[in-house]
């Protein structure tokens, strides 16, 4: 291999030309050579905003091509299981969005695709690379906090997603609080049991369409620290995201990310502008980062960052908080099918 990593992407949507411009413009050590999606206008759009050499026809044509080492999968969730096996048996290494699938089944066929054929798989947890987070995680490993006791995470969304959307999504355990669930495991460890509660307090059709709009789930870490992760679909304020772990000789906190530091003080208020307005504006550093340290693992032969089993467990407890939501009861991670 040589000192570049030659890649293809398909899916070229928000997150996909996200992860194009990231690449083209900040990874000096990607090569991006192929785009392509099933909207072939949008392929080919993206590759002449960002000057990509081919558009190919489908994945197929990408994984054909021997000159390409990667694949970054940004396609629509129900994709990422069978396009992670087609690239691994094509011997090619794996950048993938979350989830990999909502099907335990299918999430452990691409695994299995992905160790017999000995390459690299890395989910888009992106929120590991932020350096709010990271420096959180350094803080309890280095026993900075003590012995964690109580973990908090809110996360609430300024405005609902497209109704059309939140009936294929799997439901707010699975397209949004999947991020808190493996936040919460990259700074505890595992879960042993989840309990869910959970309405509909934004808006009604959310409630037709089969979904709760507003959830707050406790978990018990096997370690023996609790945690809470509060969602919301709608913060009138603007993207909410926050996290607090207190421990026996401290606490870290991550406050909200601002686009500056101004208050304006006047004999009436103390006002301050609204958080970042959402995850593109807040996290764009940690997509960044993210994508430079898969290419690095690649070149450099070292584990992937955040492993297939790192996109498994968040599924398994999505899986749990929805059935402790229909249930009324707590969970244990002992009951699901793992």
């Amino acid at each position: 291999m040589t000192d570049k990593l030659r890649l293809g992407l398909v899916g070229t949507g928000r997150i996909g030309r996200l992860h194009v411009a990231t690449l083209k413009q900040r990874v000096p050590q990607a090569e991006l050579i192929s785009v392509t999606d099933v909207n072939m206008q949008s392929a080919q759009e993206c590759a002449e905003q960002y000057g990509i050499k081919q558009v190919a026809a489908s994945l197929d044509d990408i994984l054909a091509d021997d000159t390409i080492d990667a694949v970054v999968i940004c396609s629509s969730t129900d994709t990422h299981a069978p396009f992670i096996t087609q690239a691994a048996k094509a011997g090619k290494h794996i950048f993938c969005e979350k989830p990999i699938a909502a099907n335990l089944a299918a999430i452990d066929a691409a695994l299995a695709a992905v160790e017999e054929a000995d390459v690299k798989l890395m989910i888009g947890f992106n929120r590991r690379f932020d350096s709010n987070a990271a420096r959180i995680k350094s803080a309890i490993d280095a026993g900075e906090i003590g012995i964690p006791h109580l973990m908090h995470i809110i996360s609430r969304d300024p405005a609902p997603p497209p109704i059309e959307y939140i009936k294929v999504s799997g439901g707010i355990f699975f397209d949004m609080m999947i991020h808190d669930f493996d936040m919460a495991r990259f700074l505890l460890g595992d879960v042993e049991e989840v309990y869910a509660a959970g309405g509909v307090m934004v808006d009604p059709a959310i409630g037709e369409a089969g979904d709760i709009d507003t959830a707050c789930v406790t978990l018990k870490f096997k370690n023996g620290a609790i945690g809470t992760i509060d969602n919301s679909r709608q913060a009138v304020y603007g993207y909410d995201q926050r996290i607090e772990v207190f421990g026996s000789k401290g606490a870290a906190k991550a406050e909200n990310v601002y686009p500056n530091a101004v208050t304006i003080s006047t004999d009436q208020t103390v006002q301050q502008d609204k958080p970042l307005h959402f995850f593109i504006e807040r996290y764009v550093a940690s997509y960044q980062t993210e994508l430079a340290a898969f290419v690095d693992s690649v070149l450099q032969g070292t584990p992937s960052p955040v492993s297939g089993q790192d996109g498994h467990a968040p599924v398994v407890l999505a899986m749990a908080a929805l059935r402790s939501l229909k249930e009324n009861r707590p969970i244990s991670l002992s009951e699901m099918a793992v």
